[in-house]
């Protein structure tokens, strides 16, 4: 397999962009595949799948390279989930427009949150997030005119158009139901953000982050400002933060506080530390770790003869199980450990010292 997988790699473009879009473009294909093969339950799954990976994307370039840990992503998806809401309710501003928009409202409680948590470390940071993650929900209990209270607020999920039933009937022979459209949705919009989250990881800012997070005092004598790092890193994160919860509204057809508790940041977290910190290909596994496996093993509880609650019981308990013995035998997460089994060296958290194309660019620095 060696020397096939070096022939491979020779073929592909020498430039980073050329390399990270040659893989969005097999990644699409795949996607395809996947959604036009699998049933409308999956298909849900798949568009769950695809928010949860676009947050723990933006944790990733948060915690994993720049070294902070935040316990708020939950209540900045909440920020996009309510804003795309609100604009769709409107009913004169098309999605995408409504997508950006969130992103950009939560982009700016980025520049504030992450402004005044600058100068915090570690338990202090988390600290601060958390409070973040407790107190934003509670906005919308207070606003309940406005936003919906405890019932929430319905979110206009946009309908499947034509064009896109009649490619999709053309191309598989499968009908475009409301699930698939949502799933190509979110997917497309997370190929988009590992695109640019991969770039900016291989620029100087990438290398910024992984600089400060490394030895704060050595990247102040060389001319790095720590506290624009942290803020710059905060906001990317929050950004994607805000755009997943857009992508959730979407597919949940409702934005309400029970769904933006401190539970939906701890997963989140948890996926990036399963999946491996620094990695974007490590956000993907540890989302779809998150989405497929509480599923799977209440399945499997059922299967034995286990009651409805005592399988969903279960599923918490195997969740724990597997993260701990991540973190005991696989330090670095899923992606530390398969890089092990290759051979390939390990950095700092487990993540590799050589550079690799989208969905895999690691902590460790880029051509």
């Amino acid at each position: 397999m060696g020397p096939v997988i070096t022939a491979v790699r020779r073929r592909l473009p020498s430039s980073v962009l050329g390399r990270h879009l040659l893989l969005v473009l097999v990644g699409l294909l795949l996607v395809i595949v996947v959604l036009e093969t699998t049933t409308p339950f999956r298909n849900s799954q798949f568009a769950t799948m695809s928010y949860y990976a676009i947050a723990a994307a933006g944790l990733t370039v948060l915690t994993g390279l720049n070294g902070q840990i935040s316990l708020g992503h939950g209540a900045l998806m909440a920020v996009g989930a309510y804003t795309t809401g609100l604009l769709l309710a409107t009913g004169s501003i098309p999605f995408p427009l409504a997508m950006l928009l969130a992103t950009a409202a939560t982009a700016i409680v980025g520049i504030v949150v992450g402004a005044a948590a600058s100068r915090l470390h570690g338990p202090y940071l988390a600290g601060a997030t958390l409070a973040l993650a407790v107190g934003v929900p509670g906005i919308a209990i207070y606003f309940d005119g406005t936003l919906g209270g405890e019932q929430g607020l319905r979110v206009d999920a946009p309908r499947t158009p034509d064009w896109f039933a009649d490619a999709v009937y053309f191309l598989s022979a499968n009908e475009a139901g409301p699930a698939k459209y949502l799933a190509y949705i979110g997917w497309i919009t997370l190929l988009v953000v590992l695109l640019l989250l991969a770039n900016l990881i291989a620029s100087r800012y990438g290398r910024m982050w992984r600089a400060v997070r490394d030895d704060e005092i050595a990247a102040e004598l060389s001319g790095i400002q720590l506290g624009k790092a942290r803020v710059l890193a905060f906001v990317v994160s929050a950004a994607c933060a805000g755009l997943a919860g857009s992508v959730l509204g979407m597919v949940v057809r409702l934005a309400a506080p029970s769904g933006f508790t401190i539970v939906l940041s701890l997963a989140l977290l948890t996926a990036v530390v399963v999946g491996g910190l620094g990695s974007l290909t490590g956000a993907l596994l540890g989302s779809a770790l998150l989405v497929f496996l509480p599923p799977a093993v209440t399945g499997i509880g059922t299967g034995a003869g286990l009651s409805d609650v005592q399988a969903a019981q279960l599923a918490p308990l195997v969740y724990g199980v597997v993260l701990v013995a991540v973190m005991v035998l696989a330090p670095g997460g899923a992606v530390g450990m398969l890089r092990r089994l290759r051979g390939k060296p390990a950095s700092r958290g487990g993540t590799a010292t050589t550079t690799e194309p989208v969905g895999d660019v690691e902590s460790g620095g880029s051509r």
